[in-house]
């Protein structure tokens, strides 16, 4: 490699190439020497450069080439060249061998020590390339990500053994094993090792579930993120039962039941904050299939106001909720956020002169100043026998978790007529829904229409991811067929699709946005309920005083580009 590379500085560079000034040059100096942070980093993070000018400023000034790393799929032999602590102390990933020649991407090719340290570890003249740090950083994680993992089954598989290896290979469930074996097991420190390392790994994912999953020759570990399930790297089938075990000693389950479904639940400390996770063991063919899902209070947004409704369901949300009494039921399919929004709603009304009280089953999130109640099937304790007991507590607003049978749902309108709100989920398709639902399951439709003050649906989609979104134009014939009319509170609609990076892991989406149709029980709609009109009779006397459907509410998030028309077609159907 040319020593010309050392005698060129970084600041003198970019002043040369008139890309930053001497004053903001001389800030990030200072700066650089408080916080220890590099350069680079200060000027791209207070906005005097961008990261592409920067490697076009380094290319052309080093005479080197610059390449974009975020779709690069780089093999595991090359990969092996550089070990991940090196890789990630002075970011920088091999893209190739050729001959004695390393090819070596770098976010600052200025970096001589790394050079060097690198030509003496792997003998190879090392020929370095420039790329965007935030790709780089991307591509690193990316490539190196599953090595951590990796390393640590191999080490499990060591310092347990092979005659334990084997012992836990031959374990059948019928058999009447040993438990204080297993327990122990469990409790040793790999096995904690392994688990700390499955939830964390889920964690730095963002996910909402993690599933792990039992088949005959291996097990298998996803992640739910944004909605969609992704596989990750699993530790070998040997391992299993331990796993299980050690999950189910900090969920407080038996570890000596392995045929009948379990629940529990645990928390723990992480990045500073305490997380919880509901946990559900499940017996199948070849183990015990587990759920854990992730109960995040410290990315928990209770704040209505920033949810992002639009303007007509987030009006019929407030309306309904300034009532004194009446029910607000909430639909949508399991992981919609619907509970979310009724916890929101909660925290809306939570306040020193008004008495709060939840049941669910289970209590999801803690909430300070709300009397949660659990309910415990077992022993009798059902949501309607729980919603009678609250009756007598003197409650103001009552939550229930969910309206599953008759009884209950018989006991919240009874509730919702004797002065209380109530607000609960319903399992419909939309908000038109609630009121024939109501009906089957027995309330007779005085009742319904004099006790429902609003029926809402929610759906979730996925938003465009902010660093790698583009506008597109989508053909006039498009937008009719989807039925898109204009808002008049987006003047200027832009329609945009995420073209796919490192942030995003090349989907295009990262994050979910909700989108709320809001049903308040208009005076209209009264005479459709009490003849038991179908669902389609109420929605469309809705829409008549003024309801914004759902695919109206995701069109609007589409035009503001928040999600996409794809995420708008997958997830709600045409009126």
């Amino acid at each position: 490699m040319s020593m010309k590379i050392a005698k060129k500085r970084l600041p003198d560079m970019l002043l040369e190439q008139g890309l930053v000034s001497q004053e903001q040059l001389q800030e990030c100096l200072h700066l650089q020497r408080a916080t220890n942070k590099s350069l680079q980093a200060l000027l791209v993070e207070r906005g005097y450069l961008s990261e592409e000018d920067l490697v076009i400023c380094l290319s052309e000034q080093l005479g080197i080439p610059h390449i974009r790393v975020a779709h690069y799929s780089i093999p595991k032999e090359v990969l092996a060249e550089v070990p991940e602590a090196l890789a990630r102390q002075y970011q920088m990933l091999p893209v190739s061998v050729t001959g004695d020649v390393l090819t070596l991407a770098m976010a600052n090719p200025l970096n001589i020590m790394a050079l060097d340290d690198l030509r003496m570890l792997t003998s190879y003249e090392i020929e370095p390339v420039v790329a965007v740090a935030s790709e780089l950083a991307g591509a690193i994680e990316r490539h190196y990500g599953g090595e951590k993992a990796d390393n640590l089954f191999k080490t499990l598989l060591e310092e347990k053994g092979d005659q334990n290896v084997e012992e836990v290979k031959a374990y059948t469930a019928d058999e009447i094993e040993d438990v204080s074996k297993l327990e122990s097991g469990a409790d040793d420190e790999p096995v904690k090792k392994l688990t700390r390392l499955v939830i964390f790994n889920g964690l730095e994912r963002g996910a909402s579930d993690i599933h792990i999953e039992p088949f005959e020759k291996l097990i298998r570990i996803r992640y739910r993120v944004d909605g969609s399930l992704e596989e990750a790297k699993a530790p070998p089938k040997s391992l299993q039962p331990n796993l299980i075990a050690r999950l189910k000693i900090l969920a407080g389950c038996r570890i000596d039941e392995h045929r009948l479904p379990q629940d529990g639940r645990f928390r723990i400390r992480y990045n500073n904050r305490e997380i919880d996770f509901r946990v559900g063991f499940l017996p199948c063919k070849h183990g015990e299939k587990v759920v854990l899902r992730v109960l995040d209070k410290g990315s928990l947004s209770l704040d209505l106001d920033k949810m992002g409704f639009e303007p007509q369901p987030m009006q019929a949300f407030y309306e309904a909720l300034k009532l004194p009494h009446g029910m607000i039921l909430m639909t949508g399919p399991t992981g919609s956020g619907k509970t979310t929004t009724l916890y929101s709603a909660l925290f809306k009304l939570n306040k020193p002169e008004t008495n709060v009280v939840t049941v669910e089953d289970p209590v999801e999130y803690e909430m300070f100043g709300v009397n949660q109640v659990q309910v415990q099937s077992v022993i009798g304790f059902t949501f309607a026998e729980a919603l009678r007991q609250i009756l007598r507590q003197d409650p103001n607003v009552i939550m229930v978790g969910e309206i599953r049978d008759g009884e209950t749902a018989d006991v919240a309108v009874k509730a919702a007529l004797t002065g209380h709100l109530v607000l609960s989920t319903l399992h419909t398709n939309d908000a038109s829904g609630v009121f024939p639902r109501l009906v089957d399951m027995g309330i007779e439709p005085f009742l319904v229409q004099s006790s429902v003050a609003l029926a809402a649906a929610q759906r979730l989609l996925k938003r465009v991811c902010v660093d790698c979104k583009e506008p597109i134009h989508v053909p006039q014939d498009v937008l009719d067929r989807i039925q898109y009319t204009p808002f008049e509170h987006i003047p200027n609609p832009t329609f945009v699709r995420g073209r796919g990076c490192s942030k995003c892991k090349d989907t295009g989406y990262r994050g979910r946005a909700a989108i709320l149709e809001a049903m308040l029980n208009w005076p209209d709609m009264h005479p459709l309920v009490l003849q038991r009109a179908t669902g389609h009779a109420i929605k469309a006397k809705a829409i008549e005083c003024g309801m914004k459907t759902l695919r109206q509410n995701a069109l609007a998030s589409a035009a503001k580009g928040i999600t996409s028309i794809e995420q708008v077609l997958e997830h709600t159907i045409a009126d």
